[in-house]
This record gives C-alpha cells, sequence and structure tokens, in this order.
C-alpha cells in the first residue's frame, strides 16, 4: 500500500470513526434531556396522564378556543414523552392525586377541581369570583398582594408544579383570568420545562406569569412576574395590604 492510498484510508476511517462518534454523543444528549423530560412531568414512557378540562361558562358548556390549544400544547409534551392521556371534564374527575400526572386548566368559576387543589394545596390564592362587574373582579390575592386583571393588556395567570410526596406524580395547575392565559401559561412550560427543572428539581412551585397586550400578541408574550409558592403555601390570615394595577 502506497503512501497516497494509506492517506485515504486513514483519512475514511477517521471519518467514520468522528460520524460514529458525533452519532453517539448527539443520541446521549437527547436521551439524556428525555429522561429529564420525564422526571420533570412524571411521565415515564407508557405511563398515563390525566387532562382535566374546565367548560367556558359563556358557552353552554363547550371548551374555549384557547383551552383547546393549551389542550394541544400538553398533548404534544405528552406524546413527546411517550406517555398516553386521559381527558375528563372538571366535573366528573372525581378522583385523588398522585397516581398519574395531573395537567388541569381552567380557572375557579369553570373547573371545581382547580378549586380544590387551590384550597388544598395552595391556600395562600384567592381569586375573586364574583358575578359584579368590579374593579377587584378576577383578582388574585397571593399572600399580602392583590393583582387585578386589565381585559387585553395585562392578564395574570398561576402555573404550579405541586408534588404530593415521595413517589407521587405531580399536579401541574394552569389556573387563569382569562382563558387566554391558560394557552401562554402551557407554551411558557413546553419552552422553558429545562430551566424550571434545573432551579426546582422534583419539588413544587408556584409561578405568577403575566400576559402582556393579548389583544395584539395573543398567548405570546409572557413575563414571569415573581415565585410566589412560600406565599401560595401559607394559609391566609389578614386582608391585603397592596394592591397592584395589572398594568404595573
Amino acid at each position: 500500500m502506497n503512501d497516497d492510498l494509506r492517506t485515504i484510508v486513514l483519512g475514511v476511517v477517521a471519518a467514520g470513526v468522528g460520524a460514529g462518534l458525533g452519532w453517539f454523543v448527539r443520541s446521549w444528549f437527547q436521551r439524556r434531556r428525555l429522561r429529564r423530560k420525564q422526571e420533570f412531568f412524571g411521565l415515564p414512557k407508557n405511563s398515563e396522564s390525566l387532562l382535566v378540562v374546565n367548560r367556558d361558562a359563556g358557552t353552554d358548556g363547550a371548551l374555549h378556543r384557547s383551552d383547546v390549544f393549551a389542550l394541544m400544547e400538553l398533548s404534544a409534551l405528552i406524546k413527546d414523552c411517550g406517555a398516553h392521556s386521559q381527558v375528563l371534564s372538571h366535573d366528573v374527575a372525581q378522583q385523588g392525586f398522585g397516581e398519574r400526572t395531573e395537567f388541569c386548566v381552567g380557572g375557579p368559576s369553570s373547573n371545581r377541581r382547580i378549586v380544590a387543589h387551590l384550597a388544598s394545596l395552595l391556600p395562600g390564592i384567592r381569586i375573586n369570583v364574583d358575578a359584579e362587574p368590579t374593579p377587584d373582579r378576577g383578582a388574585f390575592q397571593i399572600g399580602a398582594d392583590r393583582y387585578r386583571l386589565e381585559h387585553g393588556i395585562s392578564e395574570y395567570v398561576l402555573l404550579a408544579r405541586l408534588s404530593v410526596g415521595d413517589g407521587a406524580r405531580p399536579v401541574f395547575l394552569f389556573c387563569g383570568q382569562r382563558a387566554i392565559t391558560h394557552q401562554a401559561a402551557t407554551r411558557y412550560l413546553a419552552r422553558n420545562f429545562e430551566k424550571l427543572a434545573r432551579k426546582h428539581g422534583d419539588r413544587s412551585f408556584c409561578l405568577l406569569l403575566k400576559v402582556v397586550n393579548s389583544q395584539a400578541y395573543g398567548p405570546d408574550v409572557v413575563e414571569l412576574v415573581a415565585d410566589v409558592t412560600r406565599a401560595a403555601q401559607t394559609p391566609l390570615a389578614a386582608p391585603p395590604r397592596n394592591a397592584h394595577r395589572a398594568a404595573s
């Protein structure tokens, strides 16, 4: 074998080894990312999960268009983990939590299960569901602070991952002031789960998000207002001291 042929053979071998090594590294990172995603969502391959949906009170029980999009976001996420989902209406989902990962979408005026989860898992949160059109209608009270709704301008939504014990599957809550905020929160979770997993691990958290100018930008512009986990888990004992306009 002359030198030129030897050089060609060595080049082919080196290219093959490099390609194989590159494929192995990419595959390893992809499997690692998938495992982290499955662990964060409590969705190992072929596991079962629960999607609990609300009903839009203004449409004779139909599901709001934005909530449909929120469920599509969550369904894609579940499918990526290799898991399965069952969709149940809030008024028939009469079961405990921890056995299956649960994704619960809606507000307290349209989702009974959200009401139950807030009362038992996040007692530091109250949401104004009065029918009267007052400035506080739809407002969130979290600890001592109040966050008011301004339609189409500033709208708030709670994104929570709640763990109820070692080995229990988590409950994810998407509880907003309007249906479009649920879509915004599910999209935020899908885009930022890796960052959230690094920060919180398998611990519970509750984030307050603000959807900015949804009348122009839809669910795409979302700001993280605060991590309100501690306040949300502390039962309310006094009326709020501070009031925040939604635009502040």
